[in-house]
């Protein structure tokens, strides 16, 4: 009886380095000369060649890969193009990812899968930033194996001294990333040489061409084994009677009669049984998507890991982490953003930046933000326990992403190196006296009207002529005021947008607190940005969070300018000033619109009082 041939091993690996050193070239020479080019894409090849090709009359064999149109016209790789491909000894995936520094997030999503590198260098250019920046976000995200290929060795004569000087920079760098493994290999791309086989115009080489070193290299994306590690994807409720927990195992395996911790409850169980398109299995691993069942009723749902009881990830609100920054817009500490970590949710705060990397030193730079795709080193915080794990331990349960709240956009990939317990020991007091007690004994419902709009808009006046109708009617108040805010409470803070939002995230905190002691809490604040004011509201009860948009044109405030500061910011004497050179963002939905420029604040505040009235504020 004939013995079944063994399976192919599967490697996934990923083309990086600078703009133009050669990556789609690279890779469609290795489907060329691998004869993995079929009939129909070849003339499809030979067509693109003469119309977008930069190689003369030759085949232009990156356009393979440069599936865009805009690609093909600028001549770059903007998007990540993924090909699979086999030879007789193995199986690839393959992510050729763009080298624009523009492009950098591209990268890092390409990366995030890959177990090993190929980084390109152009021979005559050397190691260059984004060289380095691709090698340091490799050695984040645990690429292991890098193989660097030094392209375009035609143009540099083959010439072997200037090979061994970009190898021997590029590992003295890697060495300091910690990357152990790099094997170092002179190639032309667009010629041939050492792709698919040995090249006789570089003998003095003694190493393997990239092919058949790829074919053989031993590498893994994640150290085998490991204790299991579940993500719930989704609650399968085939029929009435059923309930299982449908996901992709990220690592370990299961059987039935495991037991196993719900993170980040910490409710134990065992499986039950193992569900695969309708039959029960004896066994599942990593990779597989599965449906578990459980012994006991209990608790579980999207978001929630099922985990190895001896070994489960930490359950934990706090971690710090390394995060590559990928939007124009910068990260902001104290602003809130979406965090996704496999199938878990949360809303995030990056509560501190450590430092960022100088991708060209390694240096640890002090920074109060991050630009679009510098790397940090940062503390974060979430509304809630996520199950983490260092992501040198597991990739899938150390990584997770930020989403920009407004947008919707994603803004950054983080990878955790460890949690932070810092809040272990504090726990909530449990108090006699509710929010809902000190309201009453001031006949009163506590909430906060929050008064945006530029400077000069009368903000502060409509909310100092409805503070006093209030107290007036004996109602129980205080006004929170931008400018005497920033006397004491934030004194130390400045008018940049990082230190705008970590104005508003401190008198956010603080309107809280006088909202839960039962007042009527009037704050009055430009407030330029959407994304801090719908983080205020986010920290009240439902209808405790009233925005009030005082919307008078700039025009009208500049008239007004009884401070003389729309006048010195037009000359230059002051800097980040909203509505000239730093931009206000109007509410979209606003509970209440004044129009300023009207002449009449009392008006308005004896409408807002009469609001008040009708919403069962005032008793």
């Amino acid at each position: 009886m004939a013995q079944a041939a063994p399976a192919k091993s599967l490697l996934r690996f990923i083309t990086c380095g600078s703009v133009d050193d050669g990556k789609s070239t690279l890779i469609g020479r290795l489907l060329y000369d691998s004869q993995l080019i079929l009939d129909d894409q070849l003339a499809a090849l030979e067509r693109d060649s003469r119309k977008h090709g930069t190689t003369g009359e030759a085949l232009d064999l990156a356009l393979l890969l440069d599936g865009l149109q805009a690609e093909r016209e600028q001549a770059i790789t903007i998007d990540v193009a993924y090909r699979f491909f086999a030879t007789a000894k193995r199986k690839f995936i393959v992510a050729d990812t763009p080298g624009h520094v523009q492009y950098t997030r591209n990268m890092a999503t390409g990366a995030s899968t890959a177990a090993l590198a190929i980084v390109l260098v152009d021979a005559r250019k050397g190691i260059l930033t984004q060289t380095r920046r691709h090698a340091t976000i490799l050695s984040l995200l645990g690429v292991r194996m890098i193989v660097l290929a030094v392209n375009k060795m035609d143009l540099v004569a083959f010439d072997r001294e200037r090979f061994a000087a970009i190898t021997a920079r590029f590992g003295a760098f890697a060495g300091r990333l910690g990357i152990a493994q790099v094997a170092a290999i002179p190639i032309s791309a667009l010629k041939g040489d050492n792709v698919a086989r040995k090249s006789e115009a570089m003998a003095w080489y003694d190493g393997p061409a990239l092919l058949p070193f790829l074919e053989t290299v031993d590498v893994d994306a994640d150290p085998p084994g490991g204790a299991l590690r579940f993500p719930v994807q989704w609650v399968n409720r085939a029929h009435p009677d059923f309930r299982g927990y449908a996901g992709t195992i990220a690592r370990g395996s299961v059987k039935p009669g495991d037991s196993v911790v719900v993170q980040p409850s910490g409710r134990a169980t065992r499986v039950e049984r193992i569900v695969f398109d309708g039959e029960d299995r004896d066994e599942a691993g990593a990779g597989e998507s599965v449906t578990l069942t459980l012994a006991d009723e209990i608790d579980v749902s999207r978001g929630d890991m099922l985990c190895a009881p001896d070994d489960p990830p930490a359950a934990t609100d706090q971690i710090a982490a390394n995060v590559i920054w990928m939007h124009d817009e910068p990260m902001l500490p104290g602003r809130r953003y979406i965090a996704r970590a496999g199938t878990a949710q949360a809303f995030a705060q990056i509560t501190e930046l450590k430092h960022k990397i100088n991708v060209d030193s390694l240096e640890h730079q002090a920074a109060k933000t991050l630009e679009l795709n510098e790397i940090g080193f940062c503390n974060l915080s979430f509304d809630r326990p996520l199950a983490l794990d260092p992501y040198k331990t597991c990739r899938d349960s150390g990584s997770f992403i930020l989403i920009d709240r407004v947008t919707n956009l994603t803004v950054g990939a983080g990878m955790v190196v460890f949690s932070l317990r810092r809040a272990a020991n504090i726990v909530w007091q449990k108090l006699e006296v509710d929010k809902r007690r000190r309201s009453e004994v001031k006949g009163q419902r506590s909430c906060a009207l929050w008064f945006t709009g530029l400077s000069g808009s009368g903000k502060s006046t409509v909310a100092n002529l409805l503070e006093k109708q209030l107290v007036d009617l004996g109602r129980h108040t205080y006004l929170l005021d931008g400018d005497n805010v920033r006397h004491g409470l934030n004194k130390d803070l400045g008018f940049t947008d990082a230190d705008r939002v970590e104005n508003i995230r401190r008198v956010a905190e603080a309107a809280k607190l006088m909202v839960d002691a039962g007042l009527i809490v009037l704050v009055s604040f430009i407030s330029p940005f959407r994304s801090e004011r719908q983080m205020a509201r986010d920290m009240m009860e439902a209808g405790e969070f009233l925005e009030v948009y005082v919307n008078t044109p700039i025009e009208v405030c500049e008239g007004r300018d009884s401070k003389g500061l729309y006048r010195r910011a037009r000359a230059g004497q002051i800097q980040n000033f909203t509505g000239i050179d730093s931009p206000y963002e109007p509410p979209e939905t606003p509970d209440y619109v004044i129009d300023g420029a009207d002449g009449d604040p009392e008006g308005a505040a004896k409408m807002l009082v009469g609001e008040l009235r009708a919403r069962g504020i005032i008793i």
